[in-house]
């Protein structure tokens, strides 16, 4: 028989040889597991990569639509910068591996920009669409008129041609995030309609660092479904798209060019009936903003 030492030690040797042989394993199977893992965040940031370089395409073919049939030379030239600035981000993005995910995070927030640039260029250059077909037909009418009216014509294509000269869409606010509760009297939702004693508006004013800081006065109009105003006794007005509308509420704010919460009250005073609400927000004579809500 074999002394009893020897047999220890060759039993510990197997054990510690059927360890080895686990652990090995082991760590064989956490290297495949760590190595499928990361050829799938490999593959994601492939597939975003693709997806970030179609938008940055679609934006670009989108300044050159934007260009077509519009009169504005200055605006023009603001939108073949853009146009410029996105090409090339567009090429970093191409020329960048999906693996380097800090530079694929900063073009994502590049293209984020490049959205909300984009955004108030499309809004601008339609609020010029309208108002240049408003004027045309007004045009047309006040021609077979007399020399008043042909004077009126003319004060009005000198004020067409300044707002042309003065506009830069880069800098028109947007607003975002917008709603609308109807509070009772206890500051709770209302579940119907007749107890509603106020309606608390909250929107986010987006970071715009390129436009005027400063005070500034916010307008809301809030809209019945009837099309009707609400508006108290003695409410003023303010200038969009060269006339006079009355609003509901105003409010003056410091902007500073960074992203700001606002919030605005209006006391329910009238008749409400059920019907689709919609709140218009307006800075610096511009539509930032509009939200329907249902009672």
């Amino acid at each position: 028989m074999e002394p009893e030492n020897k047999k220890s030690r060759k039993n510990l040797y197997v054990i510690a040889g059927v360890a080895l042989v686990a652990l090995l394993a082991v760590m064989t199977v956490l290297f495949f597991l760590e190595r499928k893992d990361n050829k799938e965040k490999s593959l994601l940031f492939q597939l975003e990569k693709e997806e970030m370089e179609n938008d940055y395409m679609r934006y670009a073919r989108q300044y050159d639509e934007l260009q077509i049939n519009l009169n504005n030379d200055s605006l023009s030239l603001l939108l073949d910068k853009e146009k410029t600035r996105v090409q090339r981000l567009l090429e970093e993005l191409r020329l960048t591996k999906a693996s380097n995910t800090a530079e694929i995070l900063r073009l994502r927030k590049e293209l984020e920009t490049v959205r909300a640039v984009s955004r108030n260029y499309v809004l601008q250059i339609d609020s010029l669409t309208r108002l240049n077909k408003a004027l045309g037909e007004e045009n047309q009418e006040l021609k077979a008129s007399n020399t008043a009216a042909r004077r009126k014509i003319t004060d009005l294509s000198k004020e067409r041609e300044k707002l042309h000269e003065t506009v830069t869409l880069a800098s028109m606010l947007n607003a975002s995030n917008i709603s609308v509760a109807a509070n009772n009297k206890r500051g709770k939702k209302a579940r119907r309609v007749k107890d509603i004693v106020k309606f608390v508006i909250d929107f986010t004013i987006d970071r715009n660092p390129t436009s005027e800081a400063g005070e500034k006065m916010v307008y809301v109009r809030i809209t019945a479904p009837d099309n009707s105003l609400l508006v108290k006794p003695g409410s003023g007005t303010f200038e969009y798209e060269n006339k006079r509308l009355e609003y509901s509420i105003c409010r003056n704010i410091e902007y500073t060019g960074e992203e700001q919460a606002v919030t605005l009250y209006w006391d329910v005073e009238e008749f409400l009936f059920e019907g689709v609400y919609r709140v218009d927000i307006f800075v610096d004579g511009n539509l930032i903003g509009t939200h329907p809500f249902e009672l």
